[in-house]
């Protein structure tokens, strides 16, 4: 499901410019679910409801979860989750560990979580406040209408039973012109995530700790929000929601710039029975294209899955809208892992330059003679 959300009655405002939120998932045509997927989805949602009940008698948590959003000066895109979770005790080691940032987690912890479905969540930024219901996944990804200058604002997402969870939305103002776009697996994290059994360790085995950044990716977005301070940066992934908190645990740890993440849910999905990776950055790159016309993006990804071939049909299609496109080589180990790589062709016909190299140092000296940096 990809953040499909039910606006409802919103609270009400002294602020006039108040609107209610709007959906803007993709809703799949009649007849596209055939009747196989639509059982799978009643099957779905009874074991869902099953592991509520279960998670309920084992004094599982209502738990509202607030991610990095992204928005103009009239609108803002924001995402959360609702979920039944477990929380240390109060004054525990574990407790202390979350609190100051040093826990070591396992990546099958986050998928322990139990989501609550159709959550009733209340949402408020700048004085505006809404009522919108989350999807199957517990995940509310909504537009809000709101005025609000350009730089950060904090979102702050309630549902029943739930502390208030609050999260950082990036207002990109009018005047900005450059934008940045950053895939997460091999490109500023060494995952070789292809490969069906690394990527099960990956994600369900291996300690947050344990995970890699890629040599100088950090420094050099560093250096380009230090060189573009109006610069948005989107972190764009085919990885999960249920992985979002240590996605962004690992991003502050190895201090990457801040962002909005725009993830996936693994599984059923509302016309097709598993999501499709490509798709997702597509329909994403597209949006943002639509969102912000003014702004050439710059693309950062690697040779190990598609997003040569993502990145150059987007290019294709809105060569005004690309700055440049740039592309990590994985070594010959990380091809091995990762069950082989991408051979980079000609792009010289192309509008958009292109960067190959292997680590951030390198595409920071290639970009430095694009004068970008």
């Amino acid at each position: 499901m990809y953040g499909r959300v039910e606006p409802m009655e919103t609270a009400p405002q002294d602020s006039p410019s108040h609107q209610p939120a709007e959906d803007n998932a993709p809703k799949p045509s009649a007849g596209v679910a055939g009747p196989a997927l639509r059982l799978a989805h009643r099957i779905s949602d009874a074991a869902n409801s099953a592991r509520l009940k279960v998670a309920r008698g084992w004094n599982f948590k209502p738990k509202m979860i607030a991610y990095y959003g992204y928005g103009s000066t009239e609108w803002v895109r924001v995402f959360g989750r609702a979920l039944l979770a477990t929380s240390p005790k109060p004054g525990s080691r574990a407790d202390q560990a979350m609190r100051n940032g040093t826990q070591n987690v396992r990546g099958w912890s986050a998928f322990t979580s139990v989501p609550i479905q159709h959550a009733v969540v209340d949402i408020e930024i700048g004085g505006v406040r809404t009522k919108v219901r989350a999807d199957r996944g517990g995940l509310v990804d909504v537009v809000i209408k709101v005025q609000l200058a350009p730089g950060w604002h904090t979102v702050t997402f309630r549902a029943d039973g739930t502390d208030e969870a609050q999260a950082q939305v990036r207002v990109i103002g009018p005047e900005t012109r450059l934008g940045v776009v950053c895939d997460i697996d091999d490109t500023v994290m060494v995952t070789a995530l292809p490969r069906p059994f690394l990527a099960l360790w990956n994600t369900f085995v291996l300690s947050e700790r344990a995970r890699m950044a890629t040599p100088g990716m950090a420094v050099m977005l560093d250096r380009m929000t230090v060189r573009h301070p109006d610069a948005p940066v989107i972190y764009l992934s085919t990885g999960p929601w249920n992985a979002a908190p240590t996605l962004a645990r690992f991003l502050v740890r190895n201090m990457y710039p801040s962002g909005a993440m725009l993830l996936t849910d693994w599984g059923l999905t509302p016309d097709r029975w598993f999501r499709s990776g490509p798709e997702h950055k597509h329909r994403n790159l597209d949006r943002l294209a639509d969102e912000f016309p003014d702004i050439k993006w710059l693309l950062f990804g690697d040779n190990g899955q598609h997003d040569e071939e993502i990145y150059s049909g987007f290019a294709a299609k809105n060569p005004d809208k690309v700055a440049a496109i740039a592309i990590r080589q994985l070594s010959v180990s990380e091809s091995v892992l990762a069950g082989g790589h991408t051979e980079h062709g000609d792009h010289s016909a192309e509008k958009v330059p292109w960067i190959y190299a292997p680590d951030g140092a390198g595409i920071a000296r290639r970009l430095e003679n694009l004068g970008l940096m």
